[in-house]
């Protein structure tokens, strides 16, 4: 009797960790929501996935990835949010400010993980960054500080800079916050920062045509409006024959790209990817802070500057991360 109760005993025993390591190693579901995916997000994209791989998850076998993508259609991202939803996924990686807010909107019980935003806490997505509460956390650009860096830099690349258009998307609170901080710090360099309303191409196109009739001296493009617009964008800086600055580094060699000064996305990415595994393994958003960018990047394009009859000084490009030639 006392033998088949150790059997028993022993059985049960081993069979408890069997079905714990079942429950481990289930594939996991990561929901990817996007405003529209360009070249410079799939690039981002892939340093997360990588960085997932570095962290021991095997796509295809202990985890997937749902990809949704509104292809520039903001009225979209809640119907896709909701998809995301609707197929149970473990958490939601969000990228920019209408897709978090869009995440939050349909769910307040599955982890979201924000890949890139500019103001998060002024945007409503998160209490604060130490403290952001609720199913949501992630990453900050801390936009304005390197907003102002940037057309600093622009103002030392090109000394006459006076009038410079930045395109923004008035739908989105985190952008337009970010718009007014910078507008506080640019009377000092005595620059005009003109804002251009981007609520679709066709008024986007509009609104560039007049701003033609008086030539700026730049475009201040950030990526989510450049991943949206890029056509129209293109047309209007080689038609006007104007540099664009960008936020980015993954943007420096697009057309008419001059210089770009900002957090290294990648690098935002690949931190995204650690926050989403830290959830996968049990922890909750509420506990994790919403971390900042810790390495920004100069990039000058001199084959732009050379083009538009620009001399960037030697000393500016000994500061940059990189010089395109």
């Amino acid at each position: 009797m006392r033998r088949r109760e150790f059997i028993a005993g022993f059985c049960i025993a081993t069979a408890l960790p069997a079905r714990a390591q079942q429950t481990t190693s289930k594939m996991r579901r990561v929901g990817f929501l996007t405003r529209e995916t360009d070249a410079s997000v799939s690039t981002q994209i892939d340093a997360f996935r990588q960085r997932l791989g570095e962290l021991g998850w095997v796509e295809g076998k202990t985890i997937s990835i749902v990809y949704r993508d509104a292809n520039g259609q903001l009225d979209r991202l809640r119907a896709l949010a909701g998809e995301l939803v609707a197929q149970n996924v473990d958490v939601i990686v969000t990228v920019n400010t209408p897709p978090s807010q869009a995440a939050k909107e349909v769910t307040s019980t599955i982890p979201i993980v924000i890949a890139v935003s500019a103001d998060p806490v002024g945007a409503g997505l998160i209490q604060s960054l130490g403290n952001p509460g609720g199913n949501v956390t992630g990453l900050s650009l801390l936009a304005p500080d390197t907003d102002q860096k940037a057309l600093d830099f622009l103002k030392q690349t090109r000394p006459k800079t006076n009038r410079v258009l930045m395109i923004v998307d008035p739908k989105n609170p985190g952008m337009m916050l970010r718009f007014k901080a910078i507008q506080t710090a640019v009377p000092k360099l005595a620059i005009e920062l003109q804002p251009i309303l981007a609520v679709s191409s066709i008024e986007l196109v509009g609104a560039l045509a007049v701003a033609a009739k008086n030539a700026p001296d730049s475009l201040f493009v950030l990526s989510p409006i450049y991943a949206a617009y890029r056509n129209e964008i293109v047309e209007f800086a080689m038609q006007m024959k104007v540099p664009i600055l960008f936020d980015t580094s993954g943007l420096a060699r697009e057309t008419n790209a001059l210089l770009s000064y900002g957090a290294d996305i990648a690098d935002l990415f690949r931190r995204a990817a650690m926050l989403v595994d830290k959830i996968l393994k049990g922890a909750k958003p509420a506990d994790l802070p919403v971390e900042q960018p810790t390495k920004f990047e100069l990039v000058i394009n001199l084959k732009t500057a050379r083009a538009l009859g620009i001399d960037v000084a030697p000393q500016l490009q000994q500061l940059a991360d990189e010089v395109i030639e």
